[in-house]
């Protein structure tokens, strides 16, 4: 790709979003471009792949703050034209805006040459330009898990789908037995000039696409090109305690790097199921849960079993006259917090009132609500209804 090429390239547009887009719109619009054209879920459909792989382009340039910065400013001084030198309309004199890019003895050419290094191989030394590793781009996916494996932990088994390097040819773009050679255009630089008129852009050489190296026999699996969509497997540590929507990172897990460059990094956002019977709830580190709790219980107090999550039930002191909805707490039985101190186990009473009485319970009962009569306790309520 050309470096006109690439600064006619409007990222923003490949991605549905506005110039102005937050980091989380442009992860959000990604997800779901990703989804829709995922080769997964288009088997066979070549105009999908593409789209897929302009939609990763865009989001490994826009999705790094540095490199959107650069490519923002890139194309807000030369994407539109903006750069006029003398002699643009007769007269004058050529220019070479390779060297703004890398070279010159002015400020202006080192700070250029700074910003849009990264961008289009790296500056000049001696000379020459020479291509500089690059890193692999990040990469996000989602996994679910089950109540109790969030709240303990567990290892999952991640199947990730993206382009990296053949593995027929190991990324060398040549066949098995040969080698590619140092490309005679270029001298492996991987760069060269295109004369525009009066401005001459550096871009990727045409000979070796920017390669820095030829093959003469290619590699069947990938036409020479070195890449492919692969699919590979990882298992990947999640922490105990993790909440549902939490976003682990994985360093070094992600795409592949190019000439050399770290792998990306990989992003998983974690779905949590609900207990599968409703027992337990989460507040955070805290746990929750809701207990029935008899009349009697509640009146003249108990000492009760509660369940604790994945361990022996532990006792609960209940202190006579316990209202309704009351909640008590439990030290040191929730989730299991960052720094390896747990939550609590928060308990909420649910007094039962019993829907059949036997003879002895209706007597008993009705015993107890002679020995208690006094004023009626709706009579304040009623006053202040009607005054």
């Amino acid at each position: 790709m050309s470096t006109k090429d690439y600064l006619e390239k409007d990222y923003y547009k490949t991605l549905e979003v506005t110039k102005g887009a937050s980091a989380d719109d442009i992860k959000k619009s990604y997800r779901k471009l990703a989804r829709k054209y995922h080769p997964d879920a288009n088997k066979g459909d070549a105009k999908a792949e593409e789209k897929f792989k302009e939609i990763s382009e865009a989001y490994t340039v826009l999705s790094d703050e540095k490199r959107r910065k650069e490519y923002d400013e890139a194309r807000s001084l030369f994407g539109t034209g903006g750069v006029r030198m003398p002699g643009s309309s007769g007269g004058g004199y050529g220019f070479d805006l390779g060297d703004l890019f890398g070279g010159g003895t002015g400020t202006t050419g080192g700070r250029l040459g700074d910003l849009l290094g990264g961008m289009f191989g790296g500056g000049r030394t001696g000379g020459a330009q020479q291509t500089r590793p690059r890193r692999g781009a990040d990469v996000e996916t989602e996994t679910t898990l089950s109540f109790s494996d969030a709240i303990d932990g567990t290892t999952v088994a991640l199947r990730l789908t993206g382009e990296g390097a053949c593995p027929t040819c190991r990324g060398t773009g040549a066949k098995a037995g040969t080698v590619p050679r140092v490309c005679p255009t270029c001298e492996g630089t991987g760069q060269g000039s295109r004369n525009l008129g009066n401005f001459a852009f550096s871009e990727p050489c045409k000979t070796c696409r920017g390669r820095g190296l030829v093959v003469d026999d290619p590699c069947p699996a990938c036409s020479g090109s070195g890449r492919a969509m692969s699919t590979r497997t990882i298992q990947a540590r999640i922490p105990a305690g993790v909440g549902d929507g939490q976003r682990i990172k994985l360093a070094g897990k992600g795409a592949s790097g190019e000439r050399g460059g770290p792998a990306g990094d990989l992003y998983v956002r974690v779905h949590v199921q609900p207990h599968p019977h409703g027992v337990f709830a989460r507040s955070g580190s805290n746990l929750t849960v809701t207990v029935p709790l008899t009349f009697s219980e509640a009146t003249l107090g108990a000492e009760i079993k509660v369940p604790s999550h994945r361990g022996m039930p532990v006792s609960l002191r209940i202190p006579a006259g316990t209202p309704n909805g009351r909640t008590f707490r439990v030290r040191g039985k929730g989730v299991r917090r960052k720094d390896g101190t747990y939550g609590d186990l928060l308990v909420t009473v649910n007094i039962q009132v019993p829907h059949e009485l036997n003879d002895k319970a209706r007597d008993a009962l009705e015993a107890f609500r002679d020995a208690t009569a006094g004023p009626d306790p709706r009579a304040e309520i009623l006053r202040q209804a009607n005054g």
